[in-house]
């Protein structure tokens, strides 16, 4: 494994002298616009496997994504080569339909100190939840980036992680059609985590048992999503999404667009770079 050879996959080709927070936010950035999160290994048939090296292989070598674990794990790798103070965190992440967070923890994320200040750096959320920079991990304060308002919440140890709901333009059709979370106000819970140190190995059960459980969303639905310059591209099954941030005040545009086989493959490959080694089922 070479760090200049994830650079190259990640287009990275700026100057990394120092451990640094600007430094931090151009490789997180860079990595989030060019490693889409996907599952479409299990759509695949294709075993995900959660040691290092077979990460580093699919994602740098085969230019393909993945999902959290393996999107985290490899950023964690990165970062730990370049000198930074990094651990990997797990979280619980909510379930609107259930109106809960998971009883089992489900996702991992980073937590980097810098000068004392500690931060969040997450790129395995994908969709419209995805930070775009490293956020202070700090309770109470609203944070903004483009995709919107971020912010924590701590209470006896235990941080939330949440975003401000943004509303949406979508030409051509009644806003009433687009699937928005059941739930009043205009808070989206993300997940739940604390500060406790975890190893990579403590999620291969986790691992194990997403690829075989036939009631999670990973294994219902294939997904493939990246954020873009100025929004997010995501492929759920047939259905292609590509949302512009911003588009108006507090309003992201939407446009949605149904698929056929054939150009599920195109679309894969023109938007996403990704060339899939076997057939994927939608």
């Amino acid at each position: 494994m070479n760090i200049r050879e994830y650079f190259g996959r990640i287009s990275y080709n700026e100057p990394h002298k120092n451990a640094d927070l600007q430094t931090l936010t151009a490789i997180f950035q860079h990595h989030i616009q060019t490693i889409p999160f996907e599952n479409l290994s299990m759509h695949c048939g294709e075993a995900i496997e959660l040691d290092l090296q077979s990460t580093y292989n699919k994602i740098v070598r085969k230019k393909r994504g993945g999902w959290c674990l393996e999107i985290n794990h490899l950023l964690f790798w990165a970062l730990q080569e370049l000198g930074y103070d990094v651990c990997i965190l797990g979280a619980h992440s909510y379930e609107p339909a259930e109106k809960g967070y998971t009883a089992e923890m489900n996702h991992i994320l980073l937590k980097v100190v810098i000068k004392g200040d500690s931060y969040i750096v997450d790129a395995g959320f994908g969709g419209a939840y995805q930070m775009w920079q490293p956020l202070m991990l700090i309770s109470g304060k609203d944070q903004p980036q483009i995709p919107g308002i971020f912010h924590f919440m701590e209470e006896n140890g235990t941080w939330y992680f949440e975003k401000v709901k943004r509303k949406h333009y979508i030409p051509e059709q009644s806003a009433a059609d687009f699937p928005d979370t059941p739930e009043l106000g205009n808070i989206r819970k993300i997940y739940r985590f604390t500060l406790e140190p975890r190893h990579i190995d403590d999620f291969q059960e986790l691992n194990t048992y997403l690829q075989v459980s036939p009631d999670n969303i990973l294994r219902k639905k294939s997904i493939c999503t990246l954020q873009t310059t100025d929004g997010l591209l995501a492929l759920v099954g047939w259905t292609l999404t590509e949302m512009k941030y911003n588009y108006m005040e507090d309003m992201d545009l939407v446009n949605i667009t149904t698929l056929t086989d054939e150009e599920v493959e195109k679309t894969l490959k023109d938007k996403f770079s990704i060339v899939l080694e076997n057939q994927l089922v939608p």
